[in-house]
């Protein structure tokens, strides 16, 4: 039971926090949708014959599959045009399984494009393009500052029950919870540096098994 309390106080934060702005599998959605960065830097990568535009997705030690997988979708591109798409399908497939399993996370097949990322991952990638953190920090602030106020009003309310009350008690302990969980989420996940899908992959894990 105690390990199962350290890992859900833990890492409690860092879930709440990705909560806010992302649906469930977003995060792995936007890096194995076929519009996504993964897949754009593969279709770089063989438009112009340099596999160092994907390396940079993979561990180090992963460099030999990829070139290896890299060279083989050059020489059967060449034999014609639905040789080149099944070629290029292996290649993506290839290069995000890996990349998924450098992380630690499961690869569950290439999504589709145009799905729906939610506001916070374009908002960051506008952020790195244009060099400027104005809009993602005014999304991020308005976010937060809205579950905020509706955390702590609905604490406020419940606030003053009568004493024999129970039922009225339970449900203010529980918006109290919420509230101060919430407060606590937040203040310990600005404090994260960023690790990449780190979190994401092996401690996630790790908490899913305790379970």
């Amino acid at each position: 039971m105690s390990s199962i309390k350290n890992l859900t106080t833990r890492w409690f934060p860092i879930i709440l926090l990705s909560g806010f702005l992302l649906t469930p599998g977003t995060l792995a959605a936007h890096c194995d949708a076929l519009d996504g960065p993964v897949v754009q830097a593969a279709q770089k990568a063989l438009q112009t014959g340099n596999v160092n535009l994907v390396l940079l997705w993979v561990r180090e030690q992963d460099e030999a599959a990829i070139k290896q997988a890299f060279t083989k979708t050059l020489a059967v591109r060449k034999i014609g045009t639905e040789a080149k798409e099944l070629a290029d399908m292996y290649f993506f497939e290839t290069l995000v399984r890996i990349h998924r399993a450098g992380e630690g996370a499961p690869y569950t097949g290439l999504k589709p494009a145009g799905l729906d990322m939610g506001p916070a991952i374009p908002a960051a990638d506008k952020a790195l393009q244009s060099g400027s953190l104005s809009s993602l920090s005014t999304l991020l602030t308005t976010t937060i500052q809205q579950g905020l106020h509706q955390s702590f009003e609905e604490a406020l309310e419940k606030r003053n029950f009568k004493t024999d009350d129970l039922a009225a008690g339970r449900a203010y302990i529980q918006a109290y919870v919420t509230f101060v969980h919430y407060v606590e989420g937040v203040y310990e996940a600005a404090l994260l540096q960023s690790h990449g899908h780190t979190f994401e992959s092996s401690e996630v894990k790790n908490h899913e098994e305790v379970h």
